[in-house]
Order: structure tokens, then sequence, then C-alpha cells
């Protein structure tokens, strides 16, 4: 009993070590930028490379971030780290169905690239939750979605809005048409398997609704600013 009581008391030991080392990153990332991600490290292996580019929002063109957020996440300005409202109909339909969808939002996804490891589940999920509620708190809108840009995969060793725009289009994220950035914000959820330089069909359907959803959100974009 002493050895389980002592095996138990360490766990605790790391546990509360880890969330405090999580905690004070969440913080630091607040104005640094982070380093590198588990995910780059994980991909790196296979990619062989990383290629990436900080740059501060207004470095990046406007439409770029407004098309993430018509793509991902309407009510990016609206919720306070996560959308109870898409969380509720994502149950609804794993009742229905059985079928687990996504209800990630940007903070959220964030806080998955920032800290956790790629790949569903409730596990990751439960632990996605507080932080992505630590990390509104602590940073404004516009820093969200700055990290956002600078950390999303966009390939097989591409990270950050920068990185992209030069891959795909040769260009500086900040010379980004309308139609490219949102192209780039069309393949986030599969960027592996689809390239904004040469959008399949679905790809290209899929840019064309952001960019008409883009004009339909109006003040749900203001939090961003420009």
């Amino acid at each position: 009993m002493t050895v389980l009581r002592r095996l138990l008391r360490l766990v605790g030991l790391v546990v509360a070590g880890l969330a405090g080392l999580m905690a004070l990153l969440i913080v630091a990332y607040r104005w640094i930028d982070p380093p590198v991600t588990p995910l780059m490290l994980l991909r790196l292996p296979e990619a062989g490379t990383i290629r990436r580019t900080g740059l501060s929002l207004d470095e990046i063109a406007p439409t770029l971030p407004r098309s993430v957020i018509a793509s991902e996440d309407n009510r990016f300005c609206l919720h306070h780290g996560i959308d109870w409202d898409a969380v509720a109909d994502a149950i609804d339909d794993y009742e229905e169905d059985g079928r687990l969808r996504g209800a990630s939002t940007i903070t959220m996804q964030v806080a998955r690239n920032l800290f956790l490891w790629p790949g569903g589940g409730f596990l990751r999920k439960g632990i996605e939750a507080p932080i992505a509620l630590a990390i509104d708190l602590l940073w404004p809108k516009r820093r969200v979605i700055e990290v956002y840009l600078n950390v999303a995969e966009w390939g097989d060793g591409i990270y950050g809005a920068e990185a992209a725009a030069q891959a795909y289009f040769k260009k500086p994220a900040k010379s980004l048409s309308s139609r490219e950035a949102a192209l780039m914000a069309a393949v986030l959820p599969n960027p592996r398997r689809w390239s904004p330089a040469n959008p399949t069909r679905y790809i290209a359907g899929r840019a064309g609704t952001i960019q008409g959803r883009i004009g339909q959100l109006g003040p749900l974009l203001d939090c961003i600013g420009r």
C-alpha cells in the first residue's frame, strides 16, 4: 500500500509539474512566438524539414485571418475558447449516428498545436478544452489568430502563413489575394492531402463558399480588426 501511495504521489507531482509548465508557457506565448510545436517534431522525420517564418498579424494579408475564421470558426469573436453550441450539436450527432465530428474552435486548435498530439478522441479533447479556456482568458483574440496562422500545418514540413504563401504562390503572406487566402483556408482540414496551388474541384468550390461567407459575417470579424 505504501508503494502505491508513493506511486500515486509521484504521478500527482508529475501532473502538477506539467500543468504548471503549461501555464507558464501559455503566459509566455502571449508575447513570445512558440519556437516549435509537438506536431512539427512528430512530422520532422517524414518531412525532413520545418519551413516556418513567424509574422505579426499586421504582416499577413487581412483576407487570410478572415478566410480562416469563415472556414474554421464563424463564432470566433463571440465565444470564449469553446463554442458550446457547436459542442452540443456534435454530441447530438454522436448520439444519433455514433460518429464524432469536430467541434474545435480556432482557440482549441491553437491549444492542440502548441501542447498536445494530433488525432481525435475524448482524452485529448478533455485536456484541450481547459487549455483553450485559459488561452482565451489570457490572450486577446488577435493574438490567438496570429499564433494560429503562424503554427498551422499547410503541407509536408510547411507551417504558418508565410511559408505556405511562399511555397504555393511564390509571394509573401502580406500579398495574398482574397482568392489565394480562401484556397489556403479551404485546405486546412487536410493540408497534406490538398494543395492551395492545385485545388481539386471540391477545394475550389469550398474556397468560393469561404469568400462568400466572409461578406456575411460582418461584425463577427470585428475582434481581429482591419
